[in-house]
């Protein structure tokens, strides 16, 4: 579920190409083994769609920000922080990396032999200690992104951040997250109450929880289940805003979305001491049903 005017330059795309889409450049893949869009704002995955699904796995909002505003949706970058937790209090929401330029380094062919492995990294320096740098995979099965951290400096960094997956549902109403019961939470909406969660998350309205868990989960919205691991986190953002929705995102399509996010938050953060690294991973597989 992407914008139509991104929908039709993907069609237009024969292979490979850069091109420009809401006054940013963006990577188009449209091959044999599906589709593929990045934004150079962020290294942000906008889009996927392997061969023979109907639909893209990855939502973005049909009116997006203008620059210097980032684009709602698909998998931005959290880095080097979470939401609103920069050391002096003072940063941009979710760090600078997701509204930063970057440049893509290589696209080499995946593993599989069937598919895209692309290196990125950001045009300049985004902190004075801490460089990121980021790879996507995709292929017929899976899309992987891959979101690494070097320590270049002399003095230990706490360091938090996030892949803030927005997942295109059918109804957002009719979804579960399964592999969540038992853990515990804090409610973000309750001033950070610590809960447990009771069997397996329904989403019914306004919901903001940070899940002290490492497991994998399943996403299914009545149509289809998508299995999310990943690598290096320890805690599974779930959110959505319910009917107060943010001023980028009309009212039709405010249930068509859900974040399930694999991140490094406040109750898991990561210290990074000199020539030290970090992976944030996350993956993403159609769970295939057996006959």
């Amino acid at each position: 579920m992407i914008p139509e005017t991104l929908e039709t330059l993907i069609a237009a795309t024969d292979g490979q190409r850069e091109t420009e889409w809401e006054n940013r450049r963006v990577l188009l893949i449209n091959a044999e083994w599906g589709e593929l869009a990045i934004s150079l704002q962020g290294a942000q995955v906008l889009h996927y769609r392997p061969a023979g699904d109907a639909r893209g796995w990855l939502w973005v909002t049909p009116t997006p920000q203008a620059l210097p505003g980032a684009i709602r949706g698909g998998i931005p970058l959290c880095w080097p922080w979470f939401a609103d937790e920069s050391p002096d209090g003072k940063g941009p929401m979710h760090g600078p990396a997701r509204t930063a330029e970057w440049r893509v380094e290589a696209v080499d062919p995946d593993i599989s032999g069937h598919g895209v492995e692309i290196h990125l990294s950001p045009v300049e320096s985004l902190h004075d200690e801490l460089t990121p740098s980021a790879v996507v995979h995709a292929n017929e099965r899976q899309l992987s992104v891959e979101l690494f951290t070097r320590h270049t400096g002399s003095t230990p960094v706490k360091l938090t951040g996030a892949l803030h997956t927005y997942f295109a549902v059918a109804d957002t109403h009719r979804c579960r997250v399964e592999g969540l019961s038992g853990a515990r939470y804090l409610d973000k909406l309750e001033r950070f109450a610590e809960k447990e969660q009771q069997g397996e998350l329904g989403i019914r309205g306004a919901l903001d929880r940070i899940y002290q868990s490492n497991r994998p989960v399943i996403l299914d919205d009545g149509e289809r289940r998508l299995q999310i691991t990943k690598q290096g986190s320890d805690s599974t953002v779930v959110w959505h805003p319910g009917s107060e929705l943010p001023g980028d995102t009309p009212a039709e399509a405010g249930q068509r979305f859900l974040c399930v996010e694999a991140a490094c938050t406040r109750v898991d953060p990561v210290w990074l001491v000199p020539d030290g690294q970090h992976l944030l991973a996350t993956t993403i597989v159609k769970e295939v049903t057996q006959p």
